[in-house]
């Protein structure tokens, strides 16, 4: 039991305060009731939920069906570089060497 003690006291060694307008902490608090759940881990809990939602939406790329096949198509069939990315190579080559 004192090893669970340790690990909750290094897992909430951070704080992290709020204010909230009187009507917001009576819904938070009746959610958390009615989950019979105190208003801390409630809180806990839908905060981490929107901070994973939050950071997929922002790193997860999403493709319409047309996008999605022009873009396998070029990885199956890459156009012949132009110009100018022959050119980028070859000064890339230059500055970095063989």
């Amino acid at each position: 039991m004192a090893k669970a003690g340790k690990q909750e006291g290094r897992l909430r060694a951070e704080r992290l305060g709020f204010r909230v307008d009187e009507s917001t902490k009576a819904l938070i608090e009746r959610a958390a009731s009615l989950q019979r759940r105190k208003v801390t881990d409630f809180c806990m809990t839908a905060l981490t939920e929107a901070a994973h939602r939050t950071i997929v939406e922002h790193e997860t790329l999403q493709l319409s069906e047309r996008d999605r096949a022009v873009f396998f198509d070029a990885l199956v069939n890459p156009p012949e570089p132009n110009e100018r990315l022959i050119r980028a190579f070859a000064e890339h080559k230059r500055r970095l060497g063989p």
